[in-house]
């Protein structure tokens, strides 16, 4: 096991937080693993309880550990990287990148389409249109908590299916033939109010990234609205950008 003294001539607590990544890259903490007690450290490192903490501190500010409220410090878990490159459902990016995808269904009903959701749909506001709310998991871990809005006479032939199971999208391709085309798509830095991060367990307040996205199939019809509210200690988002062509110098 590493000692405080092969951290070269660094300070103290810079010297306990090198250490404890090391243990974290080499697999001796893992994700989900509890740091020891700071007693137990403060008797590793023979250092103060400050430094402790001061280690500690970078650890959380660098995403490495997180504080589990009642519980104490945990490893957490590498983040994942999704690219927005194509039109794909949660299920499909998980299993792209070797995770378990699986959903706990919340809720399900009718209602009365708001004014965001109505021009989402293209339909008036107040139409009845159907809402249903899940939890998405990889590996077991909750990662994106889902609102899903679709019209009334698709929403119907949804729900009836086990949505813990089948992912909406293959429902809509596979067994009612509505192929998706596109999607547009808006991503903004929010915060989780208290619904959110109870159905992700994390702090309420803590930042989060919201994705809403309006799935399109044949003539231009919007099929499905979402609001997926993603955990931002666990995912970052990729893409791939061209350059427009551009007019030769001088040129208006």
């Amino acid at each position: 096991m590493n000692t405080i003294s092969d951290a070269g001539s660094l300070p103290l607590y810079a010297r306990v937080e090198a250490i404890l990544l090391k243990d974290i890259s080499e697999g001796l903490l893992g994700p989900g693993d509890q740091l020891p007690p700071e007693e137990q450290l403060i008797d590793r490192f023979q250092v103060s309880r400050t430094t402790i903490r001061k280690a500690i501190e970078n650890l959380i500010a660098s995403g490495r550990v997180e504080i589990r409220r009642g519980k104490g410090t945990f490893v957490t878990q590498p983040k994942i990287t999704q690219a927005l490159t194509e039109l794909t459902g949660f299920a499909e990016d998980m299993v792209i990148l070797g995770r378990h995808p699986s959903s706990r269904l919340l809720d399900k009903k009718l209602i009365a389409a708001d004014k965001a959701v109505a021009h989402a749909l293209d339909k008036l506001p107040g139409t009845l249109v159907y809402k249903i709310e899940r939890v998405r998991l990889a590996d077991g871990m909750p990662m994106s908590f889902d609102e899903t809005y679709l019209p009334r006479n698709i929403g119907e032939k949804v729900v009836s299916n086990n949505l813990e199971i089948e992912p909406i999208f293959d429902l809509l391709e596979n067994k009612y033939a509505l192929p998706l085309i596109e999607a547009r798509y808006q991503l903004e830095a929010v915060v989780a109010d208290q619904i959110v991060a109870q159905a992700l367990n994390i702090e309420c307040g803590a930042p989060i990234f919201l994705i809403e996205r309006t799935s399109y199939t044949t003539g231009q019809q919007p099929i499905d609205y979402e609001k997926l509210y993603y955990r931002g200690d666990s995912i970052r988002f990729a893409t791939q950008l061209s350059r427009r062509p551009r007019s030769p110098a001088g040129e208006r």
